[in-house]
């Protein structure tokens, strides 16, 4: 899943940033509101992780313009305040969910994993396509009851085409979800990992689940 950290004290997103990588995401770091603003507006994300305290836009404005823009992506807000009249402000503003800054990580963890399962049933946290099966929580995958053991964009891949099982993604859509906004869609990155992954998922078995379709993109079916 892709993420936006928009956050202006760079030790604070560079550790947000290590920790959300280790899980998976792929992570876009903004230092300022504009440019914050700005990548929310044309980027697809799956999270915005948004500081209020910013230079040149707040956070609170920028959480009302994406929501006048109808741009509905989770919104986890963080602040080195503790006000009560500051945690309504954020949340009147759109947000979906308040943090206070020092945080233990774990917390924002689970906060991140609630928000990013939003889109869909907040009960379903299984994927399953045929004899695969995904459990985001714990990110343990298995196909036909046998292990399969992932590194973090090995899953994160993965991940992202058992969500869109069925369907075609293409490269740019891969690269847009799985990667980071200064990712090189062009190189051929994708195709190595699509190999590792395929040959870890559809190794041994005789009906492979990941197909490439030519001149186009990837399909996970079964």
């Amino acid at each position: 899943m892709r993420v936006l950290l928009i956050e202006d004290e760079k030790k604070v997103a560079s550790f947000i940033r290590r920790g959300l990588k280790e899980k998976g995401f792929a992570v876009d770091v903004v230092h300022d509101g504009e440019k914050g603003l700005f990548s929310a507006e044309i980027n697809p994300y799956d999270l915005i992780i948004l500081d209020i305290m910013l230079p040149g836009k707040d956070g609170i404005f920028i959480c009302r313009q994406l929501r006048k823009k109808n741009i509905v992506t989770p919104i986890l807000m963080l602040t080195a305040r503790d006000d009560v009249e500051d945690k309504v402000s954020g949340l009147d503003s759109g947000a979906d969910d308040y943090l206070t800054k020092p945080f233990e990580f774990a917390e924002f963890l689970a906060r991140v994993r609630a928000l990013t399962r939003r889109k869909g049933s907040p009960k379903i946290t299984t994927l399953r396509v045929a004899n695969l099966k995904l459990d985001q929580v714990t990110h343990k995958v298995t196909r036909a009851g046998k292990e399969i053991d992932l590194t973090a964009t090995e899953y994160s891949l993965l991940e992202y085409l058992m969500l869109n099982a069925n369907q075609v993604v293409t490269r740019t859509m891969i690269s847009e979800h799985v990667w980071s906004e200064d990712f090189d869609s062009f190189s051929n990155v994708i195709n190595v990992y699509v190999n590792y992954v395929r040959k870890k998922v559809d190794a041994g078995f005789s009906e492979p689940l990941i197909h490439s379709i030519r001149g186009t993109g990837y399909i996970l079916k079964g």
